[in-house]
């Protein structure tokens, strides 16, 4: 078993298991050691807790609370990858704590779990301007709806609410050279997290995280119009890590590459004409 780490703060962390257990191959008990949701995203591997036998295949969901002893082994086929989200107890909290659904063991392909968990896989491979650590939320949130048969009320945001969600985008936007994460900018707008989540997704209509990346593209697009730096140096001052996953989200976003969208922006308008002809 190989385990990744892909995002860790206090509240949400997230790693990459890959398994390559064996038919025959002897299995032990393990323990949980806090709650977690696992998103089988290839393989399958059998799991036996609390007295049950689960089968678990892609798209299947692992439980975990902590303490809970759980047994997986690999009667069928050969190892199995997940990824999976390990919550703090004060975030389950204010997700849904009730004992019994964090004991249902493992959930089966669901489409309503399926979805955010390809949604969370594409996070992680750098495919989406979501934040991991949200789509984790929102994964262990839909979770926990889906078993207890309740939805989360939509959260009623007052004028204090509002104007909190729109400083804290203002402080995004001026600090989106910074490397920012959920729980940052959470403690900038003073509630919790997952609440703060809601509350920004519900007035903005987009994820704190994806405000982060598309401030970033909007520094970028004026840096390549105005400006004599280099793609590299444009996609380094504006908070991209990696040139390669500027280059793709910008040309995701604007359709030409970045230098395309420079030599469109110094007069070259036959790009942007070719591609509105494409469409």
């Amino acid at each position: 078993m190989t385990a990744t780490p892909l995002f860790q703060r206090d509240s949400i962390s997230v790693f990459d298991f890959r398994c390559t257990a064996a038919p025959g191959d002897k299995p032990y008990v393990e323990q949980h050691r806090c709650h977690s949701v696992s998103y089988v995203r290839k393989g399958s591997f059998g799991c036996r807790s609390r007295g049950q036998t689960f089968e678990l295949v892609a798209g299947s969901v692992l439980v975990g609370h902590p303490g809970g002893e759980y047994m997986c082994t690999h009667d069928h086929v050969c190892g199995d990858e997940c990824l999976s989200f390990f919550l703090s107890p004060e975030l389950v909290e204010a997700i849904g704590d009730r004992a019994g659904i964090w004991q249902v063991g493992a959930m089966p392909p669901l489409p309503e779990l399926m979805v955010l968990g390809e949604l969370a896989q594409a996070a992680a491979d750098g495919r989406s301007d979501i934040g991991l650590d949200e789509v984790g939320q929102l994964f262990a949130s839909r979770f926990v709806e889906t078993v207890s048969g309740r939805a989360q009320k939509p959260m009623a945001a007052g004028a204090k609410d509002r104007r909190r969600a729109v400083e804290t985008a203002l402080w995004i936007d001026a600090h989106s050279h910074r490397e920012i994460d959920l729980e940052q900018a959470a403690a900038q707008a003073d509630i919790s997290p997952f609440h703060f989540l809601r509350l920004f997704s519900g007035v903005l209509g987009v994820t704190p995280h994806q405000y982060l990346v598309r401030s970033r593209l909007r520094h970028a697009a004026r840096l390549l119009a105005d400006d004599g730096l280099s793609v590299t140096d444009v996609a380094y001052d504006v908070g991209f890590g990696d040139l390669s996953n500027f280059v793709r989200t910008f040309h995701r976003a604007a359709g030409v590459s970045p230098r395309r969208f420079r030599e469109a922006s110094r007069g070259m308008r036959k790009i942007f004409q070719e591609r509105l002809a494409l469409h």
